[in-house]
């Protein structure tokens, strides 16, 4: 007897997954500054679910060197193609609107360019520059590309002096070649262990529910650690459309908590975890933990 293929199941949002999207006055400025000088944020490209409560506090992550990524990750809803040649004047944009919005702690993130033969490493030094230029008071966070951890390339983003330079493994190494395009477990981690062994302090994050074991998880915690990582972020995946991978499992916020504890006792400086945490959610507090742990020892 031919068996009946089963249509994909669908596992309903749990309750402490649903969130506020109304938007504020604040949140109408952020927007009216961003779109005003032509940038991009992965707060709305990445569909993140945290814009609204970001965005009224008056944050947002900007993202540079365009919003097409030559990648194809099946988790990320960031549009993917042949990207644009990079905008000389994007970093002074940038610093004007960090200045303009009144910011303590920015943000940066991109698309991959893999077409470029620098990675657009030399767009995020100018971009570092002109917002520490502009704004002397900032503290200043990076979220690269892997750059196929080409030394070079990283060294030429570190010389900017960013406060922390993060890059997210986002699952573990068994699921990473079905989920994300063209990236390697291992080469995340040899730029991560070049960014801690540099002397810059090391972020990563990584998403849940994607059929991941929970040893899967330690084991990448630990594998963070010893690459040198301080700062880990973990998060529910939540699936952008019905054409990306499917969500797999909803992970409790007691299990979040567990795993935040367990990576303290790792010997990670700050962990964020819970559904809703992304990698540049309340970034600062992470920043700050780090100063406190490097004064006490």
């Amino acid at each position: 007897m031919l068996k009946v293929q089963k249509k994909e199941e669908y596992l309903r949002k749990p309750e402490w997954l649903k969130i506020s999207l109304r938007s504020t006055t604040n949140t109408a400025d952020v927007e009216h500054i961003v779109g005003g000088k032509c940038l991009h944020t992965i707060c709305t490209s990445g569909m993140c679910p945290n814009k609204a409560e970001c965005w009224s506090r008056r944050t947002a992550t900007f993202m540079i060197l365009g919003d097409i990524c030559t990648r194809n990750c099946r988790f990320c809803a960031t549009q993917t193609g042949r990207p644009l040649p990079p905008d000389p004047e994007e970093p002074q944009r940038v610093a004007e609107s960090v200045k303009m919005m009144g910011l303590k702690h920015v943000v940066l993130t991109s698309v991959t360019r893999d077409d470029l033969e620098d990675h657009g490493a030399a767009i995020w030094a100018e971009t570092v520059k002109a917002v520490r230029r502009d704004n002397p008071d900032s503290t200043i966070e990076l979220l690269i590309s892997d750059m196929d951890a080409r030394a070079e390339l990283i060294d030429t983003v570190l010389a900017s002096r960013p406060d922390i330079v993060g890059h997210n493994i986002e699952t573990v190494a068994r699921l990473t070649p079905e989920v994300r395009s063209r990236a390697k477990y291992a080469t995340s981690l040899a730029t991560l262990k070049h960014i801690a062994d540099s002397g810059a302090v090391a972020k990563s994050g990584l998403m849940l529910g994607l059929g991941e074991s929970e040893e899967e998880v330690l084991e990448t915690l630990r594998d963070l650690r010893a690459a040198g990582v301080s700062i880990v972020t973990l998060g529910q995946y939540l699936r952008p459309t019905k054409e990306h991978y499917p969500v797999k499992a909803y992970i409790t916020p007691e299990k979040f908590e567990e795993y935040r504890l367990k990576a303290l006792e790792m010997g990670f400086a700050y962990c964020a975890s819970a559904p809703l945490v992304r990698s540049s959610y309340l970034a600062d507090a992470a920043l700050e933990a780090v100063k406190l742990v490097c004064n006490t020892k």
